[in-house]
């Protein structure tokens, strides 16, 4: 099917790392802001966005290595998403962009903060957006505002925590919505509110299932332990970049200069929350998984406690941000409110 909407652009860049599938909107300059997907999606969700940006800035999206378009080079997961932030800086040097508004949306949001945190003095950030962001201190096996870890493995996080059913859909390009683990329905469930359909579902759908799969990209490896619930990060594919073993934002006071931060997060997602349902340690909560040690050592990851205590700490530091928390609006807010969205989005650009 066609999955460019009218307007939009793509194009093939050339880095020193790989080359990066990229849209624009075609015939726009200006400032560029430029907008990084999360998992399981790609540039695609962010086309009406893109398209509805005023006519002074320059949109640009781009994919993800193992996502959409982008060369599907084999993810490192030891050195967390840089090897994603590594190559956003690439395609900033290609493309010469000298300033770039950043929008980051679940683990995009990961990314953009890694980009600026391994870049003080020369990050190039004129403004930063995170969109329902992964928490500084990774996804799963973690508690307290702090992060500190459950278990000295990171048991509980990484490439174990993915649903096998979901996988071997995503795998077998499932476009039906017969099955609540079908990426249809995943995203009917968890990316937007219910009962929100977004317009553009099925360019969505065609975006969750450019998703790579295997042990170098979605969801990566594993390894067995004793703790519960006895697997822990391996060193390789997606859902290990975001392993608290791996992946740790803690410098982010200590940026210079400190760009402002927009946190537009939706009041009912389900995905990056304090009760996430993708938490292994809320569901074992609730008695979705067997073996819970309990709340005294395993409690659920705090997950937006855990960003705000962040950007406190950046805040504290001289910089500034401003949470937005966008009602009626699940994982994807610029997907199911895309006005309050859109209109958050320009303030902070216009702003900056």
């Amino acid at each position: 099917m066609k999955t460019l909407l009218p307007g939009v652009t793509a194009e093939r860049v050339p880095t020193g790392r790989l080359t990066v599938a990229a849209l624009s909107v075609t015939g726009r300059a200006g400032q560029a802001v430029l907008f990084v997907h999360g998992n399981v999606s790609s540039t695609l969700f962010w086309q009406p966005v893109m398209l509805a940006q005023p006519g002074q800035y320059r949109p640009l999206a781009i994919d993800l290595r193992g996502f959409g378009d982008t060369d599907p080079e084999p993810v490192d997961a030891t050195r967390g998403v840089r090897e994603y932030a590594d190559d956003l800086a690439a395609v900033i040097d290609a493309l010469g962009l000298a300033s770039v508004h950043l929008v980051g949306w679940s683990m995009g949001g990961g990314v953009v903060l890694q980009y600026l945190v391994d870049r003080p003095g020369r990050h190039r950030i004129a403004s930063l957006t995170l969109v329902d962001p992964v928490s500084p201190f990774g996804f799963g096996g973690t508690h307290g505002a702090g992060g500190t870890l459950c278990d000295p493995t990171g048991a509980g996080s990484g490439g174990g925590a993915a649903n096998p059913e979901f996988v071997a859909r995503l795998a077998a390009g499932d476009r039906t919505d017969a099955d609540v683990l079908s990426p249809r329905q995943v995203l009917l469930a968890h990316y937007v509110k219910p009962p929100h359909v977004p317009e553009h579902l099925d360019i969505f759908v065609e975006s969750m299932l450019s998703t790579r799969i295997g042990d170098d990209h979605y969801p990566g490896t594993s390894r067995a332990v004793d703790a519960w619930p006895g697997f822990a990060p391996g060193d390789r594919g997606v859902l290990n970049t975001m392993a608290p073993t791996h992946f740790r934002i803690d410098g982010l006071p200590a940026v210079e200069p400190k760009p402002p931060v927009l946190w537009l997060r939706g009041a009912d997602d389900v995905i990056v929350s304090d009760t996430s349902l993708y938490d292994l340690a809320y569901l074992g909560s609730i008695g979705a998984v067997p073996g819970w040690p309990g709340a005294g050592t395993w409690p659920p990851q705090p997950m937006v406690a855990q960003t705000r205590a962040v950007l406190d700490g950046y805040a504290a530091a001289g910089g500034r941000y401003r949470e937005v928390v966008i009602d009626d609006a699940g994982h994807g807010p610029h997907l199911d409110q895309p006005q309050r969205f859109l209109a958050e989005l320009q303030q902070h650009l216009s702003g900056s």
